[in-house]
């Protein structure tokens, strides 16, 4: 392959590494564009990738391949899985380390807050789903689908791509008739993209709307933390690198062996298939044991701030990139009008109804409603977006209370819905 009329010469990962890092810049350019405040941030990435897949990944695709023993290889949407997967590890082990040091703390405080608004989100968002089941038996199923049971699959992988979770879209996947996987996948894909912007642009939107004093706000977080970071050092811990890399690689490396463990479920027809973590779980749940502690024995297991910080953003829009640009691709080859309206409907109710409920029910302070907003939409870059909003990255603790509740709760509201309707 060449550039610029065959000035350049180049291989096909060069090519695919050129467009990367195009859609970085251009998509960091757009997220800087603000109107009366607003603006889309790292989630402007998220928006050039999807146009990049939409109009270009059929003919990167045909032209970047690999040429097996047997027969031709594409690898481009190999490349950008693996894009995705080791930003969202970044991201999700970055933020683990940054919420754990007040994460205990902020978890016996607001345990049964925490608890009561993950699953009033995921609840909200299966009744959405039940609604829109029942206006497409009235209305009609839609395009390409002929059976009650293919629609249901469809709702289900719109429910997924709603709240951008990709547990319940591997669950659905498991638990529909294996004629129906497709569907799933579509629903997914074309839900995704308003289940991403969608929350990027809520968390903005209410601080404006409420007119919030975002000091006082955080003065609220900061008060309800104090006391929660406070550890004694017992003599001179030994790091392995003066980055924390190599604390960082180890939190990663025993996350994604915990998020590889699969809990069998059983009952209500749910024989054969299973539970687990997955890899943004297990890396979750490791960082923020680690983060907590800070040190095994005497070895410093605590990554600088700096590290992590840098971590955090790169990982957000690799993830942003490698899912968007084959999203994007998805997204025209699938696209029907009535679905994105679905989509649409299980983002904003779930998402309305957790913030009203957390505001006037659980009376938690607006950064720690919209934290645990996002923990319970289990949407990683509206995570991004709040951080900056809120201007600390506190706000991590509330996702990270409220995301393991939600992703267990979304997996079984999917698999529920398919077996009951």
């Amino acid at each position: 392959m060449e550039l610029f009329g065959g000035v350049i010469p180049v291989t096909g990962i060069t090519f695919l590494m050129f467009c990367v890092f195009a859609v970085l810049f251009v998509g960091y350019a757009l997220g800087r564009i603000t109107i009366k405040g607003v603006s889309l941030g790292d989630a402007g990435v998220f928006v050039i990738a999807l146009l990049f897949g939409a109009l270009f990944f059929a003919p990167l695709e045909s032209q970047l391949v690999i040429k097996g023993e047997s027969e031709a290889v594409h690898f481009v949407e190999k490349a950008l899985e693996i894009i995705e997967t080791l930003g969202l590890i970044l991201f999700v082990t970055s933020v683990g380390f940054i919420a754990g040091p007040k994460f205990f703390g902020n978890m016996k405080k607001n345990f049964k807050s925490y608890v009561l608004l993950g699953l009033v989100v995921i609840l909200a968002g299966g009744l959405s789903a039940i609604t829109c089941i029942y206006m497409g038996r009235g209305i009609g199923f839609g395009s390409s689908i002929e059976t009650s049971e293919g629609f249901t699959a469809m709702i289900v992988g719109l429910l997924s791509g709603s709240l951008t979770s990709t547990p319940a879209f591997s669950a659905a996947k498991a638990t529909v008739a294996a004629e129906y996987t497709s569907l799933v996948s579509v629903g997914h894909g074309i839900a995704y993209i308003f289940g991403v912007i969608g929350v990027v642009l809520f968390v903005q939107l209410i601080p404006k709307l409420t007119r919030a004093d975002m000091a006082a706000e955080r003065a609220k977080l900061t008060s309800a933390n104090e006391g929660q970071t406070k550890k004694k050092t017992v003599g001179k811990l030994l790091s392995l690198d003066g980055h924390g890399f190599a604390a960082f690689c180890l939190a990663a490396v025993l996350g994604m062996i915990i998020g590889k463990i699969k809990i069998p479920l059983s009952g209500a027809g749910l024989s054969g298939t299973c539970f687990s973590l997955t890899t943004t779980g297990g890396c979750l749940l490791t960082s923020l044991l680690l983060g907590h502690f800070g040190r095994i024995g005497k070895l410093n297991m605590m990554p600088e701030q700096s590290t992590l910080k840098l971590f955090r953003e790169l990982g957000l829009v690799l993830f942003l990139v490698g899912a968007g640009i084959p999203g994007g691709a998805d997204f025209v080859a699938n696209f029907d009008p009535m679905y994105f309206v679905y989509g649409m409907i299980m983002t904003i109710i779930p998402m309305v109804i957790g913030f009203l409920f957390a505001k006037y029910v659980l009376k938690l302070s607006l950064l720690n409603n919209l934290g645990s907003i996002t923990g319970g939409m289990t949407s990683t870059p509206a995570l991004g977006t709040l951080i900056n909003t809120a201007g600390t990255e506190d706000v991590a603790a509330a996702y990270a209370a409220t995301y393991p509740i939600a992703l267990i709760a979304v997996v079984l509201v999917s698999q529920f819905l398919i077996i009951l309707f």
